[in-house]
């Protein structure tokens, strides 16, 4: 039998594996910590426990983890800009000011103790006149020697049982995020060039970043997130092509200079730019959701795109808090069978996001423990 980390690898170089891969995502047995009482962590709560302790034994552990600079000179948006946390009614507030001349651009969040995610309740920027506003900062590369400590820590903590993912944004995810939805899709689309200026401005120092990153740590898995910001009914395919592949494909290209593998997560439809994720030269693609969430079925990615990319997913995180067991286990039965039908690069059997509550239900746990049954052979 193979060892979790030679698994992972062999899959992600399109090698015969003596099983697919089963990953829990977000879960992954090494950041969860139940002895930890920090208000707002809900793996304190015993529920928990069992499922920590099942992905440690059992997945193949993806660790994901940023990179950040050791050392770097503050951008000059960081000096007109201030942050301020206030605890009220058991949440985290925090709300961000940045000051530009007699203007000042506001952004506030919201952290609850029993979720595990952070609400955007403010965007920084409300339209076009604020989009200006920001682009008129200064910005300056940022470069640095990168600090390789976290990752190296996690690869020796995780030893043979799994790998560390390096996790970053693009530049779309960076610049879309900055709005609400709805004021993103009309800049988007109606704003083309004062939209590939915001694009930019991020992507040379993502461009920096990751050349920095992938050459002091070669050979790992990356993910890059933020694809879906410009995947339809957000935006037509055309501009899938103009805002993600421009800017992506470069990551890309450094990513593969230096030996590894780089892993495009979107969520939702797939369909119109599965070519595109493709024409980047992507080595892996998650989650790849079912319908009703996608529009595009796993035995269908796998026949024609199987052959060019690792496919992570296609289990839906709604499904594994709700469905019964018996038709979980369906569910995960005909994503194994597709995932792995036919010819193709890999699969690796994955949820698309895991449950946030304080309290694990009973029934995700048991349908966790399902995933690992069917994939094992055994029974708990």
């Amino acid at each position: 039998m193979m060892r979790r980390r030679e698994r992972l690898m062999a899959t992600l170089r399109g090698e015969t594996v003596d099983r697919p891969p089963v990953s829990f995502y977000e879960i992954n047995g090494l950041d969860q910590n139940p002895s930890n009482d920090d208000p707002f962590n809900i793996y304190s709560h015993p529920s928990w426990l069992p499922l920590i302790d099942l992905t440690r034994d059992h997945t193949d552990r993806i660790v994901m983890r940023g990179v950040a600079f050791a050392s770097i000179e503050p951008e000059p948006i960081e000096q007109i800009s201030t942050v301020e946390s206030v605890i009220q009614d058991g949440r985290l507030f925090t709300t961000r000011r940045i000051r530009v001349g007699s203007r000042v651009l506001t952004e506030r969040t919201r952290r609850d103790p029993d979720v595990n995610t952070v609400w955007t309740i403010e965007h920084l920027l409300k339209g076009t006149e604020d989009l200006r506003l920001f682009l008129d900062i200064p910005s300056s590369p940022r470069k640095g020697e990168i600090d390789t400590g976290p990752v190296l820590q996690a690869e020796t903590d995780l030893g043979d049982s799994g790998i560390v993912m390096l996790d970053t944004a693009d530049p779309l995810c960076q610049a879309a995020s900055l709005f609400d939805m709805a004021e993103y899709t009309i800049v988007a689309l109606t704003e083309q060039a004062l939209f590939h200026r915001l694009l930019e401005r991020f992507a040379s120092n993502l461009m920096i970043k990751t050349e920095a990153v992938a050459k002091a740590l070669p050979g790992r898995l990356w993910r890059i997130f933020g694809p879906e910001y410009a995947s339809p009914p957000y935006l037509p395919p055309t501009l899938f092509r103009e805002y993600v592949c421009r800017y992506v494909t470069p990551m890309i290209k450094t990513i593969h200079r230096y030996g590894g593998y780089a892993r495009i997560h979107s969520h939702g439809n797939l369909k119109a730019i599965l070519d595109d994720i493709v024409a980047m030269d992507a080595d892996a693609l998650d989650p790849i959701e079912p319908p009703p969430q996608g529009d595009v079925e796993l035995g269908y990615v796998r026949e024609k795109y199987g052959k060019s990319m690792v496919l992570f997913g296609n289990l839906e995180a709604n499904d594994i808090e709700n469905l019964p067991r018996n038709l979980f286990e369906g569910k995960v039965r005909r994503a194994v069978e597709e995932g792995m039908s036919g010819e193709g690069r890999g699969f690796v059997l994955m949820p698309s996001a895991c449950p946030y509550g304080r309290i694990l239900p009973t029934l995700a746990l048991r349908n966790y423990e399902k995933m690992i049954e069917i994939i094992e052979g055994r029974r708990f």
